[in-house]
């Protein structure tokens, strides 16, 4: 419970930094408008075309009467869309990282600049940079594709298909955006995806609880815009959390707790802004 009370902290925590530093919020909206824009065009040509889907994927309803034929192509139709609006949220923040991932480097090196000090970062250039982002962000979309696959057939499970699968789904959907997230900061440290997997499972509640508020707020239209370069500041906290460098990690290293995270020992000050 602790971890998922400071995962949502680490969410506030963020959008409070870049409210003190509003250049970087301003500047921080123009790639997740510029996707916004994008995926609302995907979204509508979802809506428009999720009818003839529906009848190309259940073409045994065909001789169905009124009313259960309706209703299973209706149930399909809504389970489609509501996959798409999931798979967009987990993919808007791979392609908004993707499109301005030179100011969101620069974002989150201010963040931990602020907080004391900033890994230098592994040095390659801008092109490397970004064919590791694109491949790491696949391999991340697979794993929560599949999961998405698995959600969307137990959701015509009667009633529970319409309420725990949901639930479940969105906790999952968080857990892959704060992968999403973190992705700057962590290969600032040169963490390979599937370390940082391995890091953030051992941290299930604490990524669950960033994460998840952010996959119901990004449903809101417009709400992505506002929230994303809070959100990578979040992110950057958060990871220092998890390498040993936040204050989160030295209030549980005074304690005897780390997390199931080996800490290491900041290089700098951590001053307790929050």
């Amino acid at each position: 419970m602790r971890d998922l009370v400071a995962g949502t902290g680490y969410l506030g925590k963020g959008q409070r930094w870049v409210a003190r530093h509003g250049r970087w919020w301003g500047f921080g909206m123009i790639p997740a408008l510029i996707a916004l824009v994008l995926y609302a065009g995907a979204l509508v040509a979802l809506a428009f075309f999720a009818g003839d889907l529906a009848s190309w994927a259940t073409p045994f309803a065909d001789g169905w009467g009124s009313p259960w034929q309706g209703l299973l192509r209706g149930l399909f139709v809504a389970l489609l869309f509501a996959g798409g609006l999931l798979l967009s949220v987990l993919t808007f923040t791979a392609v908004t990282l993707l499109i301005g991932d030179p100011f969101y480097e620069s974002l989150s090196e201010g963040v931990e600049e602020s907080e004391g000090d900033c890994p230098p970062g592994p040095g390659l250039p801008l092109w490397r940079e970004l064919w590791i982002s694109l491949r790491d962000s696949v391999h991340v979309l697979l794993r929560a594709a599949g999961f998405g696959l698995l959600f969307f057939a137990l959701g015509f499970i009667p009633v529970v298909g319409q309420t725990v699968v949901p639930a479940i789904g969105f906790c999952v959907s968080g857990f892959f955006l704060t992968v999403e997230l973190t992705s700057v900061a962590m290969q600032r440290r040169g963490i390979p995806v599937r370390e940082r997997l391995r890091m953030l499972r051992g941290r299930k509640a604490l990524a669950v609880g960033f994460g998840t508020p952010l996959v119901l707020l990004f449903l809101v239209p417009f709400v992505a815009v506002f929230l994303m370069p809070g959100a990578v500041a979040g992110a950057t906290l958060l990871v220092r959390d998890l390498t040993g460098e936040g204050e989160e990690a030295v209030e549980e290293e005074g304690t005897g707790e780390t997390g199931g995270v080996t800490a290491a020992p900041s290089s700098g000050p951590s001053p307790a802004r929050w």
